[in-house]
């Protein structure tokens, strides 16, 4: 049976399976995603399913039919410092809301569940519509990495985000994070 990690209004956060494995490399390599990510590959992801300790593949799933519409990883889960990264965030069904509540589900699941302290992610500086998303759902912008990976033989910008469970806290007490299930 596969293990619920944190449950929405629409959606759930699995702990992802082999099963998922297809899924999971289908929307790394689409060529939408593939221009804001850095893949990895089947051998990876199959390591990180059967043995992942300090990090994991998530499936995001619709609660009602248990259909998949994105797919996160999550490094850093034995960090001393409770500092969790989300590494990737990938909505296949955009445009319906799901990137907010995906993101509300990962927040709530790293420090109500997990207890962490800080979350941070990077994004391309380009990435308008994942910033957006990112900034609307409290992440800071903390800094900027210049020309630090290279794609298709060409230097990008990282942009580093985080949120502190203090600002997460905040969050909840205006009303801008999911109420208990």
């Amino acid at each position: 049976m596969a293990e619920i990690l944190h449950v929405g209004e629409r959606l759930r956060l699995r702990k992802a399976d082999i099963s998922d494995l297809d899924y999971i490399m289908k929307l790394e390599y689409e060529p939408e995603n593939l221009k804001f990510i850095v893949p990895f590959d089947r051998d990876f992801h199959t390591k990180l399913i059967h043995e992942g300790k300090a990090a994991i593949d998530i499936i995001v799933e619709e609660k009602e039919t248990g259909t998949p519409v994105g797919y996160l990883m999550i490094n850093g889960l034995l960090t001393e410092a409770k500092e969790i990264e989300w590494t990737h965030v990938i909505i296949e069904k955009k445009g319906v809301g799901y990137g907010h509540e995906a993101m509300k589900l990962l927040k709530a699941w790293s420090f109500e569940d997990l207890k962490f302290h800080r979350a941070w992610m990077d994004c391309k500086d380009y990435n308008a519509r994942a910033l957006h998303l990112y900034e609307s759902e409290g992440m800071v912008r903390e800094g900027l990495i210049r020309e630090t990976i290279i794609t298709n033989g060409v230097y990008e910008n990282l942009v580093v985000l985080g949120i502190l469970d203090r600002e997460y806290e905040a969050r909840k007490a205006k009303g801008l994070e999911l109420t208990a299930q």
